[in-house]
């Protein structure tokens, strides 16, 4: 073995400690079961602490649980059937971590904020709760980066996995220290707490403290620096990637796409109608919240490698008929205001003929649309019906049987990729070729 064969083999064992020596020994279906049940327990409990804290409704309510429940599920399917795969268990205790720690907030509240002093270990809802319980954002760079396998891509990557978790811990012990200081100069009240729980929710507090909140600046530029590499390297990766590999980075990346639009919509404040407006305005507002779960669903489905190759023909059914419904909507208002304002027709025949001319050139445009959009992100299926002519072309002229079992097993495997594939021909029947008196 040459000394970069050494190197190599070394990188590779390095990479595959991360997460998982531990994973290993600890790991398997039952403790999954155990873990899951805990977050279930969590979850159910979400409700309930909510209206201890005097804080519950449609926003405060749906906007973390639709959050956390989906990645759970995820995480909990994953760990417990790839027990030695870290990602189901960093998204299960994740959100075990998440759902905890926002619930320990609401509970610092109802003790403090809301009067229920009679409540017992307030002081340690408040000290945990201020150790910021969003964990589960901070659990998705570490999954993006070990997806779809669980293990560090080299030995730097673990380095850079170990030092984020070293700053990471560090984060929650200058939060814990923050609080601390906070409930020994009794500064935890009303004024002091934020309601909704969060990060955070423990502010105005004395000058001499903002340090405390400094140190842990190092840690979230860290986690915008893992979210951007993560991103890059998977991309890379998908550009070199073939067979179930490529699939599963395609789940990955449309996963994200539906999150980052998600996140879009969220700064964007289309996501804050709290307790304003109607019902429906507050169930259109967490729309983003639930668009999500997105991601985590994604990743389940490529770590379990669940019906991988379907995914081209969502993605292409999606934008073909997202295209349809905004070139049909174009055309129904562009032929209504011709009709009625240019036109000598009334509004009511102007709608009809423009509902009907609508319908006349709907099936003609989504064949075309489908085409289009097939042709550019569903190559698979693009090109099997091009195989398929092509194959049809060279039968016409085939004459012999060796030469036309290679294509008809060429144009299967381009067609519909089978993990295998043959041809049985059946022998002709000897005995009626055979010549009369012979045996």
């Amino acid at each position: 073995m040459t000394a970069s064969d050494l190197t190599t083999a070394t990188a590779m064992n390095e990479s595959e400690v991360f997460g998982h020596s531990l994973l290993d020994r600890f790991a398997s279906a039952r403790m999954a079961r155990v873990a899951g049940v805990l977050v279930a327990v969590l979850l159910a409990a979400f409700a309930p602490i909510q209206a201890l804290a005097h804080q519950f409704n449609l926003g405060n309510f749906v906007t973390p649980f639709a959050t956390f429940a989906p990645s759970a599920a995820v995480g909990y399917v994953v760990a417990r059937r790839q027990p030695g795969n870290p990602i189901g268990w960093l998204l299960l205790l994740g959100i075990g971590g998440g759902v905890f720690g926002t619930e320990l907030g609401y509970y610092g509240w109802a003790v403090y904020g809301a009067g229920e002093r009679s409540l017992p270990l307030g002081w340690l809802a408040v000290i945990i709760g201020e150790t910021d319980p969003t964990k589960i954002l901070y659990a998705f760079p570490l999954v993006i980066a070990l997806f779809p396998d669980g293990r560090a891509p080299s030995r730097l990557w673990r380095r850079g996995l170990v030092a984020f978790t070293v700053l990471g811990v560090l984060h929650a012990a200058a939060a814990l220290v923050y609080a601390g200081i906070a409930l020994i100069n009794d500064r935890v009240g009303p004024q002091t707490l934020d309601p909704t729980g969060g990060h955070g929710f423990l502010f105005n507090q004395p000058p001499d403290v903002h340090w405390l909140t400094l140190a842990q600046l190092p840690f979230l530029l860290a986690f915008a620096i893992l979210v951007v590499t993560s991103v890059l390297y998977q991309v890379l990766r998908y550009r070199g990637a073939s067979g179930d590999r490529r699939q599963q980075l395609k789940w990955l990346m449309a996963g994200g796409a539906v999150c980052l639009l998600s996140v879009a919509a969220i700064a964007s404040g289309a996501a804050n109608a709290n307790g304003g407006g109607s019902l429906a305005t507050q169930v259109w507002a967490r729309v983003p919240w639930i668009a999500f779960s997105a991601l985590p669903i994604s990743i389940g489905i490529a770590v379990l490698k669940h019906r991988l190759y379907e995914i081209d023909r969502l993605i292409s059914r999606t934008l073909s008929y997202a295209i349809l419904t905004a070139l049909l909507g174009g055309t129904f208002v562009g032929l209504v205001a011709l009709i009625t304002r240019l036109l000598p027709f009334s509004s009511p025949v102007g709608v009809a003929a423009a509902t009907l001319a609508a319908a006349a050139v709907f099936n003609p445009l989504r064949v075309r649309v489908q085409r289009i959009v097939d042709r550019r992100f569903n190559r698979a299926r693009y090109d099997a019906e091009k195989t398929v002519v092509a194959f049809a072309a060279r039968l016409r002229d085939a004459v012999d049987i060796d030469s036309i079992r290679a294509d008809l097993l060429d144009a299967v495997n381009l067609a519909v990729q089978p993990s295998h594939a043959s041809v049985w021909i059946n022998a002709p029947d000897r005995r009626a070729s055979t010549p009369s008196g012979e045996a």
